[in-house]
Formats: C-alpha cells, structure tokens, sequence
C-alpha cells in the first residue's frame, strides 16, 4: 500500500512541509529508514538522526528540521505514527467458514471464522466477524464479542464472556480456577470452588501467556480498552479499570481493584485485596503492599513511595558508603575531643 502525504493529513490531520505528493509505503525507524520509509521523530534524545536519515518524510513535532525531503508536523508524533501504522498494516481478512476439523457445538455466526482443530463447547457463542485461531477452546456457555480475534491456542474457560474487537494472543488462558484453598487441621489444603466468570469488555487486548483467572464467587473483570501485555497474572476477582495498561510480568493477587486509565510497569506486584484509584502510574518492578488512594506516579520495592519522594530516598543510599565513613570519622574525632576533656 502506498500513501501519499496529503491523503495522510487529510484523514489524519497535521501540518505538511515539503512536497505533500510525497508517497510512503512503510514505516521505518529514523535510523534505518530509506526511500518510500516514513520515519518518526517521538523522542527528542534521537533528534540529531533528522541530519542523516535517509527517510522520504518524518513524522514529528514542530519546528521542522531543516534539509527534511518532507514532514508532517502534529504534537503529538507517537500517536500520529500509531495511527498511520494501523492504515499501512491492516489485519490481514479472514474468510468466513468452519473448518472440517473443527468441533462446534454452540453458535457461530455466518461471518465468523472458525480454524484447524477448534472446539466451540455446547451453549457457546461466537459473535458476528469473530475470528477463532487453531486449536483454540471456548468453553460451555462462553461468549465472543463481535470482531474479537483469538490467536491460535487460546483458552476460554465456561461461561467467561469475551466483548467486542478484541485480541487475544496465543497461549492465553482467560478463566482458569483461582488460588482458592483452605487449610484443614491435618495441614492438608482443601480446594475452594471458583464459581465466578472473568468479564472482558470491549477493544481489549491481552498478550501471550497471560493468564487471567474467574472469580472465586464474584467476577473477575476487565474493563474496556485495557491493554494486558504478555505473561501477566491476574487473580480471581480483580478489577482492572478502562483503558489500563500492564506491561509484561505484572503479579496481581486476587481481589485487588485497579482504576482506570492506570499503568503498571514491567514485573510489578500488586498486592491482593488493595484498591489503586484512577490515573496512578506505578514503575517497573515496584512492589504495591498497601492501597493508593489517590492519582501519581509511584516506585520502589520495601516501601514504595510516591514517585519523586523514592527518587530523592535513592539518591541518598547512593552515597550511603561515604556518608558511613563520614559518620565513623566524626564519632572518631567526638571520641578524641571528649577524652581531651
């Protein structure tokens, strides 16, 4: 496919310098990019590559840098890359049909398409253009939303319900049991039924790996357009707000309730039972032991700390060794002084 500058900005809006019947047919990085690339420019730290990159247009913020075959100016570069990438990049169609391998049990829309080896359990339901990959398993009474996309290998456990336009990435597994166990006096653990669902809403994606698991008697849910990276854990009867974003590894016990338009960074834990309030952003690696009631960014491990505060307790134990050794002479000195006296 090939886009010509002005039919970008014409959909998309943004300011072009240079020739707008420029065409592009691909994205590239500043680095690597050639002739028919278009490049962008997001993060300022990489703006000394405008000088030599080698891209038919760029992507960026204003000003323009001189010397550029052409730019689309727009403040907000990433973004506006993320959309013209969707426009070159279309999913790729699937034709509607069952395969003859497949075993279907429950209702498949006409549109939908079914693949290799696909089990669709009694009461099951599959949404209009919903595409299921091979080997996929949707147990009994589940539901798949509208235009939602399975990968190959994907699990759906009964009665868990899937909304529309999502994507779920292979080896994901949505509604397995929860860690329910109780333990009896001889040590033993008794099982806890997990009788809940897990509740996906709409425009969701969830990554490779990632196991979401149903309540225990509530629902587990997942609010619309969340974005679950890969090999992420989440426990029975969490709550994950709208339009969150989990990068890949985070921990979430069972019960915890994020808000929405939060992030959670790489291998992050949080905590069972806590309630993290709306817009937080929490750093790679932190560990989340009591609740946040209120909006910021937070990091750390034992404690975690509001973000600028763990900062500024870092750079301290940095200088921790010279502080020591400064702390030792002047007891030294004090010791010195007082038997003088």
């Amino acid at each position: 496919m090939g886009l010509r500058l002005d039919e970008i900005v014409a959909r998309l809006g943004g300011v072009i310098v240079g020739a707008g019947d420029t065409v592009v047919s691909r994205i590239a990085t500043l680095e690597t990019a050639g002739a028919g690339d278009l490049a962008f420019l997001a993060n300022p730290k990489y703006r000394h590559q405008l000088a030599t990159t080698r891209a038919s247009a760029v992507i960026m913020a204003a000003p323009a840098a001189p010397d550029l075959n052409a730019a689309i100016l727009t403040p907000q570069p990433y973004l506006y890359y993320a959309r013209v990438a969707q426009w070159l990049n279309p999913e790729p169609p699937s034709a509607p049909g069952i395969h003859p391998s497949a075993v279907v049990e429950g209702r498949v829309a006409s549109s939908a398409s079914i693949g290799p080896n696909v089990w669709i359990a009694s009461g099951a339901v599959v949404g209009e253009g919903a595409v299921i990959g091979a080997n996929c398993s949707v147990g009994q009474d589940a539901v798949i939303g509208a235009g939602s996309r399975l990968a190959a290998n994907v699990v759906i456990y009964a009665r868990c319900q899937i909304g529309a336009r999502c994507l779920i990435h292979g080896g994901a597994v949505i509604g397995s049991d929860g860690f329910g166990f109780a333990r009896d006096a001889d040590d033993s653990w008794v099982k806890i039924p997990q009788v809940g669902r897990v509740i996906i809403g709409n425009d969701v994606e969830i990554g490779a790996g990632t196991t979401i698991d149903r309540g225990a008697l509530g629902d587990t849910v997942i609010g619309d357009g969340v974005k679950l990276d890969n090999q992420i854990q989440v426990g029975h009867n969490v709550q994950i707000g709208a339009n969150s974003a989990l990068a890949g590894c985070v921990g979430i016990a069972g019960s915890a309730a994020i808000g929405a338009r939060c992030t959670v960074g790489g291998g992050a834990i949080i905590l069972g039972h806590l309630k993290i309030a709306d817009e937080v952003n929490i750093s790679a690696g932190t560990l989340v032991g009591k609740s946040i009631p209120k909006s910021g960014s937070y990091s750390g491990t034992v404690p975690f700390l509001e973000h600028g505060d763990w900062l500024r307790n870092f750079a301290r134990l940095r200088h921790l060794d010279a502080m020591a050794d400064k702390i030792r002479a002047l007891e030294q000195r004090l010791a010195a002084l007082e038997k003088k006296s």
